[in-house]
């Protein structure tokens, strides 16, 4: 039997994702990919919010945000990078390796910076100096979602910056809109939401963020969205794309359709709900606060004497794989996903077991009662 994968990437794959992997391969300068080119890219629009092209690159989330910052912004730009976690530093991180003028505005793990924040922030700078605004829409490492929207409508009113949004574990599980929210270039990767293996970064960009790019003048090969884009126009990419996993997103893809996208943020926000309500029962901190919680991923700060890797460990032992904690709280959080293919019923098997797990190391919990709270909220 499988165990049961409940980390924040790789997710759980579908065997009709899985039955896609094993197609025969097809040229990637021939029609057969053309069209399979046009109807992924075409298919993810609704999940960007967007009637722009998303363009796709073989690599890794982290790919994709250095592919924003190479491809908007020139050396010293100063860019504000909103810092709640683990991958809000990684983007501040990679506009520093490039040279940008970064400025962190950072607020305690399991918050989020409020708009209001990053208004006085940027007031604090001369009209037009601030050329643009980094977000981590869903924050991995401590399960707090971001007010994406109410951002960028004061980055835009304050600083006429431009927004940029790493939704990694985010894009599928929650809306957004590239174009009703104002952000300009939005990112994400195939490992989460989209249940597809880990290899595709993904982008779009508004048509302000396509001129940036025209301006920009950091180094750029490999990530450059206008030869992305030029070659996109007739079905193709600039290098070998990832083949497989195109026919994967694609059949990942009409799963999502199939279900319908409001189905599938509203089944996100309910499987958040229960891990959330079975783990107070058990006696378990969320670390994001409830206004802020996120739909795809729960953090929960453990009691004294539990140790984390002892918690993973005997969750595994039940068919059970959860992640630990992030940098400061990796002696005393896990971290259980709820996104891409996994459902309700998943998370009660996950909360029973966290339960056993908890009683074996020590504590007077009750897991029936942790899954009756959670069903609750099913």
């Amino acid at each position: 039997m499988e165990p049961l994968l409940l980390i924040p990437g790789p997710t759980p794959l579908p065997q009709e994702v899985r039955d896609a992997l094993a197609r025969p391969m097809i040229g990637h300068r021939g029609e057969a990919f053309a069209t399979l080119y046009r109807r992924v890219t075409a298919r993810l629009k609704p999940l960007f919010g967007t009637g722009q092209e998303v363009l796709i690159f073989p690599g890794s989330g982290t790919g994709a945000m250095e592919a924003a910052v190479v491809n908007l912004f020139s050396p010293g730009d100063r860019v504000v990078a909103l810092v709640a976690g683990d991958f809000g530093a990684r983007f501040a991180a990679i506009a520093d390796a490039f040279g940008l003028a970064v400025d962190r505005l950072e607020v305690p793990w399991g918050w989020v910076v409020s708009p209001e924040a990053l208004r006085d922030r940027l007031r604090t700078y001369p009209p037009g100096e601030v050329r643009g605004v980094l977000i981590t829409h869903n924050e991995t490492s401590t399960g707090a979602l971001s007010p994406v929207q109410e951002l960028a409508r004061v980055a835009h009113q304050e600083a006429g910056a431009l927004v940029v949004v790493d939704a990694v574990s985010g894009l599928g599980g929650a809306p957004l809109a590239l174009d009703g929210w104002g952000i300009d270039l939005l990112l994400t990767a195939s490992q989460k939401c989209l249940m597809t293996p880990p290899g595709l970064a993904l982008l779009a960009l508004s048509p302000t963020a396509w001129e940036a790019a025209e301006r920009a003048r950091l180094p750029r090969s490999y990530w450059d969205v206008r030869e992305a884009r030029r070659f996109g126009a007739r079905g193709e990419t600039p290098y070998t794309p990832a083949v497989s996993l195109w026919f994967a997103l694609d059949r990942a893809l009409d799963l999502i359709e199939r279900e319908g996208l409001d189905a599938v943020f509203e089944r996100h926000r309910r499987m958040g709900a229960m891990v959330r309500a079975g783990a107070r029962v058990l006696g378990l901190q969320v670390l994001a606060g409830e206004e802020h919680a996120s739909p795809t991923v729960t953090c929960l700060l453990l009691p004294e004497g539990v140790e984390p890797a002892a918690l993973r460990r005997s969750l595994r032992e039940r068919g059970v794989e959860v992640a630990g904690g992030q940098g400061a709280l990796k002696g005393s959080a896990i971290r259980i996903a709820h996104m891409g293919a996994t459902r309700p019923q998943d998370l009660l098997v996950a909360v029973e077991a966290l339960g056993e797990a908890l009683r074996e190391h020590g504590r007077d919990v009750s897991p029936q009662a942790a899954v009756e709270a959670a069903r609750a909220q099913a």
